[in-house]
């Protein structure tokens, strides 16, 4: 038998349910608020003392101000600010020039840095046919100043980023040489050919590989590079990585993916410990003993490159321990303005998720660049003896005795450059201010 229910009793239930409903919404809108009310507060002081320092020194400040230079320098402080040392605030011009380098189409003096101990930038490349190499700058020397302004203050992007521009531009460089004398250099900025793979035979078994970084050009002149010792006989692969700084991660990864059989090849895990899948192999891969050279200038994806092979393929390691930056770094947000900025996302795994995020990798086989510890970009492929060492693994490898350090090199093979393109980043990674009108980057 059915029930009735009064009108009454209907509207009673009815305004009941509103009501819980109500409290319920109400509940819920305070908990937004009272988490939101912060995040005001801490903006408002923010914009607060922005407009504050800005109302001071509009009214008392003796010069002119460049807004547009001051945006810029607001910006970049604000990324600095962050703590994230991977971070990047590009200019509109910076960012325009940082997709020209990721194109092979930047011009430059024509030479790639890293930040020595010293707080200079050394030089670590000079590239043929640029105005560094017929002026005469050689590997080994410093850059010690852009435009009268030293360098100590800078990050190896920065400093890369001040000597790039275009074609006809001049920049003044305060050079000292591997012999100690010092001299200043105005340049005509210039367009020229950059490699970002090398590639040739040693002896008659071994193939030598050196990648600078992993940029758009890499993978092609890679695949040609493996494709092409091993034709040649190659009974053992070499990879030099020393002072790679990294790049691109899918370049990268597809690198790795002509090498190693069917794997996981890296993670992402984000600040919640959540870990996303990025890449992996397919069932094809090279079937030959693999060593890795690496060194403290050996970052991000050439680490993980590095990491990857041993993993995977039971490559050896050879060379010092690796830099330690473990970190994934999002594609350049590009802000209205043409500017652009670069964040750190997550933290990047190996295949077996673990970090090498600041640790680095050690090596199976330590060796320094020379016996007496100088610089080994400082001499030719037979005399380093850390790619003599790399050789010596790679034949016992083979099932060989180590190999002499008398070790012949052939001609280098096929076309070994890749693209035009300016001086390489430090990684692509390390902060740089924009200087002004100057230009700054896996």
């Amino acid at each position: 038998m059915n029930k009735k229910i009064s009108i009454s009793m209907a509207l009673t239930i009815a305004i009941i349910a509103m009501t819980v409903t109500f409290s319920i919404t109400m509940i819920l809108a305070r908990q937004m608020f009272d988490a939101t009310i912060p995040s005001v507060k801490e903006k408002e002081s923010m914009y607060s003392k922005i407009a504050e320092l800005d109302k001071y020194v509009r009214a008392n400040y003796y010069g002119d101000i460049q807004d547009a230079t001051l945006n810029d320098m607001m910006a970049y402080g604000y990324v600095l600010g962050i703590g994230d040392k991977n971070a990047n605030y590009y200019t509109a011009k910076q960012y325009a020039e940082l997709v020209e380098v990721q194109n092979g189409n930047i011009m430059g003096i024509g030479v790639d840095v890293v930040k020595d101990s010293s707080g200079y930038a050394r030089i670590t490349k000079v590239y043929d046919s640029s105005p560094a190499s017929e002026l005469g700058l050689q590997v080994g020397g410093f850059i010690t100043a852009i435009n009268g302004a030293e360098v100590k203050g800078l990050t190896a992007a920065n400093v890369t980023a001040q000597l790039q521009g275009e074609a006809g531009t001049e920049v003044t460089v305060t050079y000292m040489a591997p012999d100690g004398t010092t001299a200043d250099h105005t340049i005509n900025r210039s367009r020229y050919t950059i490699p970002s793979v090398e590639y040739q035979m040693l002896g008659e078994s071994y193939g030598y590989i050196k990648i600078y970084r992993f940029d758009g050009t890499t993978q092609s002149t890679f695949s040609k590079a493996v494709e092409e010792l091993q034709n040649q006989g190659a009974k053992a692969l070499v990879f030099d990585l020393r002072d790679n700084a990294g790049g691109q991660l899918d370049v990268a990864v597809n690198c790795i993916d002509q090498l190693v059989s069917e794997a996981d090849i890296v993670f992402a895990e984000d600040k919640n410990g959540e870990q996303t899948l990025l890449g992996s192999s397919d069932e094809s891969y090279v079937d030959l003993p693999m060593v890795v050279l690496v060194n403290n200038g050996t970052a991000s994806t050439a680490e993980l490159f590095a990491a990857s092979l041993r993993q995977l393929s039971g490559a050896q390691l050879v060379g010092t321990t690796t830099a330690g930056k473990g970190t994934i770094q999002a594609e350049p947000h590009r802000m209205s303005d043409g500017s652009a900025v670069v964040i750190t996302t997550a933290k990047m795994l190996t295949s077996d998720k673990t970090s090498f995020d600041g640790t680095g990798l050690t090596v199976d086989v330590e060796v320094a660049a020379k016996a007496d510890g100088s610089d080994t970009t400082l001499v030719s492929v037979e005399e380093d003896t850390q790619v003599q060492k790399a050789l010596g693994v790679a034949q016992t490898m083979n099932g060989g005795t180590a190999a002499s350090s008398e070790t012949s090199s052939s001609a280098a093979s096929g076309d070994a450059s890749a693209g035009e393109g300016g001086e390489a980043t430090s990684e692509g990674a390390d902060s740089a201010a924009p200087a002004s009108e100057a230009t700054d980057g896996e």
